[in-house]
């Protein structure tokens, strides 16, 4: 019986699962804020991403906000009267964040991947801020 195997078939498969593989982006990545939220743009390999792009962690949101609870540090009074003596009060309340980014910012950028997008790159999860230590 003839061998009907098309040797450039399997060449090609080859080939197209390597160019896939290549197409996949690397996991974290660094981006350079170039405005902080919420009209949020960063810059990546070259490209400008902006919000439609981003999903971010809510945390750098100017105005968002906590629930705190525990307490204050032992602290004393400066008269030295027994009102004053060292004592802590309790916390139990929402506190309002002020932290966001700010241009120059560096930021970690995780490509996201969905069914319709299994090499991502079109969208990025945007994380904390990073800087060097001195």
């Amino acid at each position: 019986m003839k061998n009907t195997n098309d040797p450039y078939k399997g060449i090609l498969g080859l080939m197209a699962a390597v160019s896939q593989r290549n197409g996949i982006q690397n996991g974290v990545s660094v981006g350079l804020v170039i405005s902080g939220p919420p009209d949020i743009k960063i810059s990546y390999n070259g490209m400008t991403l902006t919000k439609e792009q981003l999903l971010v962690d809510e945390y750098w949101i100017p105005g968002h906000t906590r629930h705190v609870v525990g307490s204050t540090d032992y602290a004393g009074g400066g008269s030295g009267d027994a009102a004053y003596e060292s004592h802590k009060h309790p916390v139990n309340n929402d506190e309002t964040l002020t932290d966001t980014w700010k241009p120059g910012d560096r930021v970690a950028l995780i490509p996201l991947y969905t069914k319709e997008d299994m090499r991502g790159g079109q969208k990025f999860i945007v994380f904390g801020k990073l800087r060097y230590l001195d």
